[in-house]
């Protein structure tokens, strides 16, 4: 007997009697997360029904709430009719498929601009043993050692635990072997030997591991290719939304092993969804490189991260030792070995360093900026002779964190926004063309202006209730209705506002303050580049109206998307560019925003729509005053 699933983007899957949802939405390519492998155990497959009967076999891990809000799990939801669901985004695990194609050609331009030559972080080596004689005696191990320093290599570690199958190994191919290894400064370390030729294929996966979302790079080590991306939500949000609120769960609450259990179970699963769905065997992937913040980078390795927010704020290591999967508890070879990019402070890590790298503003004479707006704005300034960086703590929001229908800019989040000042209609453009879900960080910094410049909104953000019929009573007090539903109204509440306008103040006085500390101005600025996740439908005009972004001709300023993955690509590649990264962590100079008046004056001066100081936005004071 079949039957349909209906999708909120407006797709229809048809499905037969006894199959659970799970297995129907991986079949039409719509991934969710479900760590346990759909055996109903971690509840993270959520859906919701909206319509039609379903047999749900289990609720486990579901508050109440959420089953008398139709919430089920997936892997244990059997529809017994035509149903609709809705998935909660926090459950979609998100695989691009052929965008990653146009990726790779960026990401290849890059690596060519760069001027790297590939030289990756593992390489395979196959190697033909002459078999051992009478006269040719010696054992298979130093018979190893002989031919791989006929390589030209002079310093080669082997560790105790290929002894263990080594004798195996080399006889099972008539003596021919593959060598994967490592190159460190001085030496050269194995890292796995199989039989036979086993050269190729050879992969590796670059893993940005954000607060709020995880991004996989599967690399092809051999030429550079992308093979695929997948992305999804960071599962330890259930630990709380900020790393602040992550650090007293793990130390105060004794949930360090389950927050560091819950990322490497999301990594699993990108790596997984993209093995399955391009068939390649798991013990071709070579090496893993982490690009992270501090707090990410300690709770990816189970490390305790008390001392992260307590002053003098000391994490465990800024620079880790190359770590092993089997170390960590990723689902791959256990001999693989895990880099991650150096940290420069407890609030400056790793994915600021890979950012800097992907810019390459760390090579130019100009003055240059460099933001990442993520959970926390970090920003570097600097050149080629120095760089000086800070964090302004500006909230998940712009993730779609902590916002009522904040998402992440996926498939149907609002990204464009415009309202007509006469009749307060309002025009969205949505990712993907489908049906609006909610509201992402472009559709957000479009919005919050063009409520201002349509007398929706005053300078402190407060909602005008006589202006438009848009404008309502909500739960949380006032509320403007984006988009009216068939089942939901897609709202942002005064509440969501205050976010907002904490975040942007946050960003800018972040930028003030760095400057000011070095003595210069913005006009000093030659670049601005803009890294974070919904940058790319960023528009440049309503962010400086925001006043996020300071006000400078649009030329100056670049877009460069998800840096800290893309200086991650570069690194598995490069041996030089490695160097050059760590070389940058070594440069950067921190600033701690949180100790300076400078910076509480600034963002406290931040919080109007743009700002108190209206002379620093002439441009916009311009068009105030035409209005």
């Amino acid at each position: 007997e079949q039957m349909d699933i209906k999708l909120p983007t407006g797709q229809t899957i048809t499905t037969e009697a006894g199959k659970p949802v799970l297995d129907s939405l991986k079949e039409a390519g719509v991934f969710l997360t479900a760590s346990c492998g759909g055996k109903g155990t971690c509840g993270k497959c959520k859906i919701i029904v909206k319509s039609g009967k379903a047999d749900i076999q289990s609720t486990m891990k579901l508050t109440q709430e959420e089953i008398d809000g139709g919430y089920a799990i997936a892997c244990k939801t059997f529809p017994s009719e035509d149903i609709s669901i809705e998935i909660p985004k926090e459950s979609m695990l998100i695989v691009e498929g052929k965008v990653a194609t146009e990726k790779s050609e960026d990401l290849h331009a890059l690596f060519n601009e760069v001027g790297a030559d590939i030289d990756p972080y593992t390489e395979r080596t196959v190697i033909q043993l002459p078999p051992p004689t009478l006269d040719d005696n010696i054992s298979d191990l130093e018979r190893v050692k002989r031919e791989i320093t006929k390589e030209e290599i002079d310093q080669i570690s082997i560790p105790f635990r290929y002894l263990i199958n080594l004798a195996e190994n080399v006889r099972k191919e008539d003596w021919k072997i593959t060598i994967c290894r490592i190159h460190t400064e001085d030496r050269h370390e194995i890292t796995n030997i199989f039989p036979g030729d086993q050269g190729k294929p050879q992969y590796g996966a670059a893993i940005d591991i954000g607060t709020t979302t995880i991004v996989l790079y599967l690399i092809d080590l051999t030429n550079g290719d992308l093979i695929d991306v997948a992305s999804t939500y960071n599962s330890q949000i259930r630990y709380g939304d900020d790393v602040i609120t992550r650090i007293v769960n793990a130390t105060e609450n004794n949930e360090l092993k389950n927050i560091h259990e819950a990322v490497i179970t999301d990594i699993n699963e990108l790596l997984d969804v993209i093995l399955t769905t391009h068939d390649i065997n798991r013990d071709s992937v070579d090496c893993f490189i982490i690009s992270a913040n501090t707090t990410m980078t300690h709770l990816f390795y189970g490390l305790d991260p008390a001392a992260i927010r307590e002053e003098p704020y000391i994490p465990t290591a800024n620079a880790f030792p190359v770590g092993f999967v089997g170390e960590i508890g990723i689902n791959a070879n256990p001999n693989v070995p895990v880099y991650s990019f150096p940290c420069v402070s407890s609030y400056v890590g790793g994915d600021i360093v890979s950012g800097v790298l992907a810019t390459g503003m760390h090579r130019k004479e100009e003055l240059s900026i460099f933001i990442d707006i993520g959970t926390n704005g970090e920003i570097a300034i600097g050149n080629s002779e120095w760089l000086m960086t800070a964090a302004c703590s500006a909230g998940p929001c712009f993730e779609g964190s902590g916002i009522k229908h904040g998402m992440r800019a996926t498939e149907g989040a609002i990204e464009a926004i415009k309202i007509c000042r006469n009749t307060f209609e309002v025009e969205i453009q949505v990712v993907g063309n489908s049906k609006p879900m909610g509201v992402c960080g472009s559709g957000m910094i479009d919005l919050i202006p063009e409520m201002f410049f349509s007398g929706i909104l005053d300078q402190r953000g407060k909602l005008q209730k006589n202006v438009s019929e848009r404008v309502r009573d909500g739960e949380e007090g006032l509320e403007f209705v984006i988009y009216y539903g068939d089942d939901k109204d897609i709202v942002l509440s005064e509440v969501d506002i205050e976010n907002i306008l904490r975040a942007k103040a946050a960003i800018y006085a972040g930028f003030t303050t760095l400057l000011g500390e070095v003595g210069f101005t913005f006009d000093d600025v030659e670049k601005v580049y803009i890294a974070g996740g919904f940058g790319k439908y960023l528009n440049i005009e309503k962010a400086i109206v925001l006043g996020m972004l300071p006000e400078m001709p649009k030329e100056k300023f670049e877009y460069k998307g998800n840096t800290s993955v893309t200086g991650a690509y570069l690194c598995i590649l490069s041996q030089k560019l490695r160097w050059e990264a760590e070389d940058i962590a070594q440069k950067m100079t921190y600033l701690e925003l949180s100790v300076s008046n400078t910076f509480m004056d600034e963002y406290t001066s931040g919080l109007f729509i743009p700002h108190t100081n209206i002379e620093s936005f002439p441009g916009v004071k311009a068009m105030l005053e035409k209005k």
